[in-house]
């Protein structure tokens, strides 16, 4: 008998986010690859509360015409979470609610935002934590209140486990790393002269971690590496979502430390751009951000799978001790400017080496069809 599941993964107000788009598309094809019929729950709530019904109808368009390509015509649902209806122009062609609600044999929620009203409609349900440590910690204060699923599941190694240095939110969670659908990251020869990249949201928010309010932006994360590009030979990019005053300020600011700065929304503002980027890429540079080092959770990018899968070295900043992560062969982890630098020098120094190891990592670890096998072990009885 197959198995139907429903995504709900909140990427319809974000169009342009084509690197979030892939955190879920990883899970969606994996799921069609083992065998399984794909749903696709939108909520457009928000979108309605802020702006008009065509913004919002385009953006269903987008996002249904990039489902297709990739495979999954038909899937796309769009509902409100508020409980209103959804306008007639914006439902019309997509399916409801209750299409889905009917149809799906387990609902993997990505949201943490979709209510009780909905999430109960569903057979089985499962919640599924890319945030490990803030989701927790915002679930224990009570700040985010999750609707009751039938089960909870992390990619951080350390949740709900007696290493973690944060709360459970009071309910038992199971650990799955981010899965990359390999057929669709296939290796490609490394560029000579490709600069290391990576694609990334510059502001974000200041977060209360304990009793300390901790800087949570990736800005300061990433200058902290301001000098990084005068310690390598190496050339190093960064694709930032963009605006008028982060290009004119910080970017200008990069640029003058020997960054390449790129507007992420022209340089990869699609599913096939985005794939292209990071295939031009000899690898990855990324910082983390403040709480996955505070938090040690062992968070790894769903972006740094894909670099993997591609057989692009990474590396990215040290997040915690962890079961799977090396910090060597394909994936280094540094703590500061002169560990990115060292581990910047290790892998030009025998690229070759670096790209064979990525590509056996994803393989090992993050293969996107066992692991949602697994997952769906785990939450079908």
């Amino acid at each position: 008998m197959s198995v139907t599941v429903c995504l709900s993964p909140g990427t319809i107000a974000y169009p342009q986010g084509a690197g979030h788009l892939w955190a879920y598309l990883n899970w969606g094809l994996s799921l069609r690859a083992v065998g399984c019929r794909v749903l696709w729950l939108e909520d457009v709530g928000g979108m309605l509360a802020s702006g008009s019904v065509g913004e919002a109808t385009a953006a269903a368009d987008t996002l249904d015409a990039a489902l297709t390509r990739f495979g999954l015509p038909g899937a796309l649902s769009v509902t409100d979470f508020r409980g209103d209806t959804v306008p007639a122009d914006l439902g019309a062609g997509h399916l409801s609610l209750g299409d889905v609600t009917e149809a799906s044999d387990l609902l993997l929620d990505f949201t943490y935002q979709a209510p009780a009203s909905v999430v109960g409609r569903f057979r089985r349900s499962a919640l599924v934590d890319l945030d490990p440590g803030l989701l927790q910690i915002g679930m224990d204060r009570g700040d985010l209140r999750v609707a009751p699923h039938d089960m909870y599941f992390t990619i951080g190694e350390t949740v709900g486990t007696p290493a973690a240095c944060f709360p459970d939110g009071g309910v038992a969670w199971q650990y799955s790393p981010p899965p990359v659908y390999l057929p669709a990251w296939e290796v490609s020869p490394l560029p000579q002269a490709g600069p290391f990249t990576t694609v990334t949201n510059w502001w974000g928010e200041w977060i209360l971690i304990g009793d300390e309010t901790v800087d949570n932006e990736k800005r300061t994360a990433f200058l902290r590496l301001l000098d990084l590009p005068a310690k390598v030979s190496a050339l190093l990019e960064i694709a930032l979502t963009p605006d008028e005053y982060t290009l004119r300020t910080d970017g200008a600011l990069l640029r003058k430390h020997g960054w390449t700065v790129r507007d992420a929304w022209a340089a990869c503002g699609t599913p096939e751009g985005y794939r292209d980027y990071i295939r031009g890429s000899r690898g990855e540079l990324s910082a983390a951000k403040a709480s996955c080092a505070r938090l040690a959770n062992a968070w790894v990018s769903d972006r740094t799978v894909c670099y993997l899968a591609s057989g692009r070295p990474a590396i990215v900043e040290h997040t915690g001790p962890s079961r799977i992560l090396p910090e060597a062969d394909g994936l280094l982890r540094f703590r500061d400017v002169d560990e990115a630098a060292a581990a910047i020098t290790r892998v030009e120094a025998d690229p070759a080496h670096h790209a064979r190891a990525a590509r056996a990592l994803a393989e090992e670890h993050f293969d996107g069809e066992r692991l949602v096998a697994t997952v769906l072990e785990r939450a079908l009885p």
